[in-house]
């Protein structure tokens, strides 16, 4: 039997041409290479498995490689290309910083960075999980990290920066490596796959890179595990039956019951679920990724937002058709919430079956037309309820595809007109996007109603638009301000672009709170009442000369009281009172 290696280290790239996902980075190194600018420590960071360690040994080749290919790319053949792919390389040297983290470790790393290269211009050490260093061994690696001999070059890889010292940080060229992309992990596993004459398909593929997170290495390995199951004809079953993923079917199946009203199915399916071990919540999160991707795909130019396979996007695309946004809009707000509250819940399957039945009403209306999905607000009021037919998400017609909607609308009402539409409540703990949506018409409807020319209104017209303000947040419950705009001092001034009214208050801090959070909005409902756009307002203060003496201390409260009140001057003086 001959020697197996697992494919993260068979395929690991040997050159920056083959570095997967990380383009900008190679070109960035290879740059510095050609125009002989190298700097004497890098300090590469990033999730694991996206090549931080590989592009290090890729960069100390091709700095010291004899024949360089014009794009710096190390050609393999020479003496030091050769003893490094044979693990005898005396100038390209790797430590673990999480064996190896101590002071003395240092201290040798130290002695050894003083030995000049025997092969190479260039001796490169790649320190790994760098932030297991020690706080001393970083302190004792300092000096020698900032001004090491002219061969030595420090290359630092690390999954945690936050751990490194800033004073490392400083002394190193920083480069960030991004996660792996779906489509690129796809890429790279469909040539492996081909190289090592495995049958497996696209969805297959999509399932493997989804499960690595953006991880090259862990998805080598997930797809060396799948093979090791399916042998060399991989199919989806198999796939998703090894690595314990949900069928994309189960989730098409639901968003149907759900349109269907059927909430009978969508408990069954749930079952079938739980009965083949899947865990409940991961379950509810993939329902969620689900009707996430419907309302994507619901929006045409989203497609760079979906990381599926082609033979899917179709599927998705037919079903987002018929589902109305509302609908999606409202069921991803259950599912979330049911994500929210699942670690909370005393029963939690019961948590997730009700969550079910609330998408499985969102699209059908019972007898007394009050969608049972909204669980706290069935009072006595009539906010909620509409006419038969009228669903949460949009009338039944709507719910369908739209094609009984001009038939409905043609079709003259046995009861005579129908009554004026309420606003909808707000007593309930969220708006619902329909509400939103109705609450903003009815704001524009009384935008077009208010007809503000450039015409100058009288003072008399302006002062009696202004006294009405302070009525208007009395009955909001907002006294203090209503009181303060009641008592302020006005001025009306005529300028050349219309009027200017000012406002005095008592002090600076109650004019800048108006300024910064009413002052507009007290402008605009001034317009609005005298119908002019021509008024200005601005906020004053009332200089201390022009303020009233107040009372300070008890004495002061008293004998103001007994000044304004002559039966009270009397009724101290009979009594020989103190005021005091």
């Amino acid at each position: 039997m001959s020697e197996y290696i697992v494919s993260a280290r068979k395929y690991r790239p040997d050159s920056f041409e083959t570095l997967i996902g990380q383009d900008n980075i190679a070109q960035t190194l290879k740059n510095s290479i050609i125009r002989g600018k190298l700097a004497h420590a890098y300090l590469f960071c990033g999730p694991r498995g996206v090549g931080k360690t590989t592009t290090a040994r890729i960069f100390a080749k091709a700095i010291n490689c004899a024949h360089p290919s014009e794009d710096m790319e190390p050609c393999g053949e020479c003496e030091s290309c050769v003893s490094f792919q044979e693990g005898r390389s005396y100038c390209i040297h790797e430590l673990d910083a999480a064996s190896n983290n101590g002071v003395e470790d240092i201290k040798n790393l130290m002695d050894q960075v003083q030995i000049p290269p025997q092969v190479g211009k260039y001796s490169v050490y790649i320190i790994d999980e760098v932030h297991m260093l020690s706080t001393a061994a970083f302190n004792a690696f300092l000096k020698t990290l900032e001004e090491p001999p002219v061969h030595a070059i420090f290359i630092l890889a690390t999954t945690e920066k936050h751990k490194i010292l800033p004073t490392i940080l400083s002394r190193c060229q920083t480069y960030d490596f991004n996660r792996i992309s779906i489509p690129d992990m796809v890429f790279n596993l469909r040539n492996i796959a081909s190289k090592e004459n495995v049958k497996i398909d696209d969805e297959s593929l999509h399932v493997i890179a989804q499960k690595a997170d953006g991880a090259m290495r862990d998805a080598l390995t997930i797809f060396d595990q799948t093979v090791a199951f399916c042998g060399s004809d991989v199919r989806y079953e198999d796939v998703i039956r090894n690595l314990g993923v949900l069928d994309y079917d189960y989730s098409f199946a639901l968003v149907e019951d759900f349109l269907a009203g059927d909430y009978g199915k969508a408990l069954l399916t749930f079952d079938e679920i739980l009965s083949k071990g899947f865990n409940a919540l991961h379950f509810c999160s993939a329902l969620s990724s689900h009707l996430r991707d419907l309302m994507v795909t619901k929006n045409g130019g989203l497609d760079s937002l979906l990381e599926l396979p082609e033979s899917l996007k179709n599927k998705y695309v037919e079903q987002a058709s018929r589902c109305p946004l509302r609908f999606l809009y409202d069921a991803l707000g259950v599912t979330t919430a049911c994500e929210a509250g699942y670690k909370q819940a005393v029963n939690p399957r019961l948590h997730i079956e009700f969550a079910l039945m609330r998408l499985s009403f969102l699209c059908k209306a019972q007898n007394d037309s009050k969608p049972i999905g909204q669980a706290g607000r069935q009072g006595t009021g009539s906010e909620d309820q509409a006419t038969p037919g009228t669903v949460r998400g949009g009338t039944v017609s709507e719910a369908n595809g739209g094609a009984e909607r001009s038939e409905a609308s043609e079709r003259p009402s046995p009861a005579g007109p129908r009554p004026a539409r309420k606003k909808p409540s707000k007593t309930g703990s969220a708006l619902s996007l329909n509400a939103i949506l109705e609450e903003e018409e009815t704001k524009k409807e009384e935008t077009k109603a208010t007809v503000i020319s450039d015409e100058l209104p009288d003072d008399e017209t302006i002062l009696k638009a202004w006294k009405t303000i302070p009525e208007e947040f009395k009955a909001m419950s907002q006294i203090r301000l209503a009181n303060t705009l009641e008592n302020a001092e006005v001025e009306i001034e005529t300028t050349g672009e219309g009027k200017t009214v000012t406002f005095k208050v008592s002090n600076t801090s109650q004019q800048k709170w108006i300024q910064e959070n009413r002052l507009l909005a007290l402008e605009g409902n001034l317009q609005k009442k005298t119908g002019s756009s021509k008024i200005r307002l601005e906020v004053g203060v009332i200089p201390m000369e022009e303020k009233e003496a107040q009372p300070y201390t008890d004495q002061e409260k008293a004998t103001a009281l007994m000044g304004q009140n002559g039966e009270l001057r009397n009724l101290v003086k009979d009594f020989g009172l103190e005021t005091r």
